[in-house]
């Protein structure tokens, strides 16, 4: 099997990361924020704030460092980034120097592929983690090994209508902004890539999506207040097109849990189901 049940537990090697404020602001910028003067905080120095899901950055790499592990031997082209959790253990700080630590955390037969599971702690200068976040990886094609199937995905919505609905809108070029925030996937950005991805256009990035999904809640729920994000999972079900507007559903089963899902308004497809987020007091 090109997927060894062995590299479950094998570190990868760590990544660095310095940013400063000019990468808050674009990321923010990214993922949409600064159309509303109630979201100027995440993109104008004055008094800025950290967009919680800009965690996922500084780890994003290992998404893609287990091709050359030994032990994994796999077709780029058939990973696919299933599913993401992220958990902030403090509000993250507006410049910084970090460092993050990923390991193989898991490995599930889901039939028609294999996912892997890679958990990547950051931590700050002092050592003190700051984040933490799990990357599922889906391998197609490398499934039906007879592994532990893995957990069910969960948070399904209640059948009643959602507690809040938030539509935002993306723009036809938001793809090309997210991916200066470090993915430069050409599924992206360049047109004959798409096409060869059976796509008649460029996608937007899934992490994009998730943090317009976290902007939603965040307005919803937060008052914009980065601090009463505690994490946030999600599964990338379907993609969307640049400059279609995201939907997302809304359900606060508990004072700190708000289940969620997202769609495209145009096309009505979900592109962020079994989703959640845990919300501090």
């Amino acid at each position: 099997m090109p997927i060894d049940p062995g590299i479950v537990g094998k570190e990868l090697k760590p990544l660095e990361f310095h940013y400063q404020a000019k990468e808050i602001m674009l990321y923010a910028l990214g993922v949409g924020a600064g159309a509303a003067a109630d979201e100027l905080n995440f993109v104008y120095e004055n008094e800025l704030v950290v967009l919680p899901t800009f965690g996922v950055v500084p780890p994003f790499p290992a998404l893609t460092g287990i091709i050359g592990l030994e032990g994994v031997d796999i077709n780029l082209a058939m990973l696919l980034h299933g599913e993401q959790y992220l958990e902030l253990y403090r509000p993250i700080p507006v410049e910084g120097k970090l460092t993050s630590y990923p390991r193989v955390a898991a490995l599930y037969d889901k039939g028609k592929g294999a996912l892997i599971e890679i958990e990547v702690v950051t931590r700050d200068t002092k050592e003190e983690p700051l984040f933490l976040n799990r990357f599922g990886v889906f391998i197609r094609g490398e499934g039906g090994f007879g592994g532990d199937k893995g957990p069910e995905p969960g948070f399904v919505p209640p059948e009643r209508e959602p507690d809040k609905v938030l539509s935002l809108p993306t723009l036809p070029q938001q793809a090309l902004l997210y991916r200066l925030s470090g993915d430069f996937n050409p599924l992206h950005a360049d047109p004959n890539f798409a096409a060869m991805g059976g796509f008649p256009k460029p996608i937007l990035h899934g992490l994009c999506t998730m943090g317009f999904a976290c902007r939603a809640v965040l307005r919803e729920y937060c008052n914009n207040d980065p601090a009463r994000f505690k994490a946030m999972k999600v599964r990338f079900s379907r993609h969307v097109f640049p400059g279609e507007n995201i939907v997302t559903e809304m359900w606060q089963e508990k004072p700190d849990e708000v289940i969620l899902r997202s769609k495209t308004a145009e096309r009505g497809e979900y592109c962020l189901t079994n989703a959640a987020v845990w919300l501090n007091p």
